[in-house]
């Protein structure tokens, strides 16, 4: 873990809500010149500890107002298959998070699509593309109570 001072995490709790604030904005909030939140941003960033920096967009606006939390059952945990797996929900860009897990499913997943048609489609794919894939649940949001990565940052 990273040493994280008051002034990083003053940072990453205000680039977590916004990540467009110049250099400038932040130091309206943090007691530190643009050029120093600038340095610390660079290196939180060449740590590891910023992995990246992304647009929220409004799924409704882009087509994909449906939201589908799916759990799947592997077969075999072998690790070639597992691997196989992993590269496949990576590479989907429907497929919004994942997480193995423990209980009975291992594998939980956030997908949103444009219906439950598409949904089903993709859902078909990952099957016939994925032989080790026993069967999957899915759970359909019924609404949106609240969407983020955000990572609670404590001051300190």
């Amino acid at each position: 873990m990273t040493d994280l001072d008051r002034f990083d995490r003053q940072l990453l709790a205000l680039v977590q809500q916004d990540a467009a604030l110049t250099a400038e904005q932040l130091a309206e909030h943090v007691s530190l010149s643009p050029s120093a939140i600038q340095r610390r941003l660079r290196r939180l960033r060449e740590q590891g500890v910023i992995v990246r920096q992304v647009a929220v967009l409004d799924a409704a606006q882009v087509g994909r107002p449906t939201t589908f939390i799916a759990g799947l059952q592997v077969e075999s945990e072998r690790p070639e298959l597992m691997a196989r797996l992993r590269a496949w929900l990576d590479a989907e860009a429907a497929v919004q998070q994942a997480f193995y897990v423990t209980g009975e499913a291992d594998f939980v997943l956030v997908v949103t699509a444009p219906d439950a048609t598409a949904y089903e489609a993709l859902m078909a794919r990952l099957l016939a593309d994925n032989a080790n894939v026993r069967r999957y649940t899915t759970q359909v949001a019924m609404g949106v109570l609240k969407r983020g990565l955000a990572l609670p940052v404590p001051a300190d």
